[in-house]
């Protein structure tokens, strides 16, 4: 049976909060805050799945399974977006990503296994 990696926890949480902020840093500078007033339902999802599979990526977990921890990670996002609360939703997707990440074993022989 998988146990919990707590290594992988703890860096699949930092990975993805440095993935996720530079990220939204970056598209708000070049886009500006108006850009997401229109286009946030779209672009926020999509830059959480990429910064997920470069997660994945980053520390040799499998693709698909994390893509799947993403996407029901950032459900509960849906909910404090709509009560206005962005920040807070951001924080519990990137817990549940964490423990997702954490009980998903890496691809045999990855450097990253501890």
């Amino acid at each position: 049976m998988q146990r919990m990696s707590r290594s992988i926890l703890l860096r699949s949480a930092i990975l993805q909060t440095l993935l996720v902020g530079v990220l939204s840093v970056l598209l708000a500078v070049a886009l500006g805050a108006s850009f997401f007033t229109h286009w946030g339902w779209i672009v926020g999802p999509l830059a959480w799945i990429a910064c997920s599979l470069a997660t994945a990526r980053g520390l040799a977990l499998p693709r698909r399974r994390t893509l799947v921890g993403a996407a029901l990670a950032g459900l509960p996002s849906i909910f404090a977006v709509a009560a206005g609360l962005h920040w807070l939703g951001d924080v519990v997707a990137i817990a549940l990503f964490a423990l997702w990440c954490a009980w998903t074993p890496p691809h045999p022989g990855a450097a990253w296994s501890v």
